[in-house]
């Protein structure tokens, strides 16, 4: 099972809020707040990441084991057929039976493949919604990490660079959702 993203901006905020006690200026706080809150979407954006990871690698799993099924039927398929093309080089009678046996087999084929082949899509569309969403982690995380710089320098304009990565990391997460 892959590791869940972290987001290790505790200590970041800890610092920020200290500081915008001490500033008494108002828009500090301001950075602290918007930085708690960019803080709780990274934390819902990084298990909802693990979450698709998860279920990448599981859906990837019941394709392969599909495909093994499917190799399975061939190869049974293959033998009997072998046998029956030995009768018939004898001029020996063939079962009805084994016959049946052959076209199920292959009917059987069809079915797993399309299995195997809707389990690889599953996984392969949870594999992007894992990717959308690490993203919004990372902007996310640049987001507090500049508005820790805004906090400890005193500069606004750091502050809306802050606001801006936020920004992009919320598109990011509504992408993932509805993606």
């Amino acid at each position: 099972m892959p590791e869940e993203i972290e987001v290790p901006t505790e200590h970041l905020h800890e610092h920020m809020e200290h500081h915008a006690h001490e500033s008494g200026e108002k828009w500090v706080m301001g950075v602290a707040l918007s930085s708690a809150l960019l803080a709780a979407f990274a934390a819902v954006s990084a298990l909802l990441a693990g979450h698709h990871a998860n279920e990448a690698m599981i859906e990837r799993i019941k394709s392969s084991d599909q495909w093994a099924f499917y190799q399975a039927k061939g190869i049974k398929a293959a033998v009997l057929d072998m046998k029956v093309e030995l009768l018939k080089a004898q001029h020996r009678s063939i079962s009805p039976k084994d016959e049946g046996k052959v076209k199920q087999y292959k009917e059987d084929q069809e079915k797993i493949k399309k299995e195997a082949e809707n389990d690889s899509e599953d996984s392969e569309a949870h594999l992007n919604h894992h990717v959308i969403l690490a993203r919004a982690v990372t902007f996310f995380q640049v987001a507090i990490a500049v508005g820790a710089i805004a906090a400890l320098t005193r500069k606004r304009a750091f502050w809306f660079v802050s606001m801006g990565f936020g920004g992009i990391g919320v598109v990011f997460f509504v992408m993932g959702l509805l993606g």
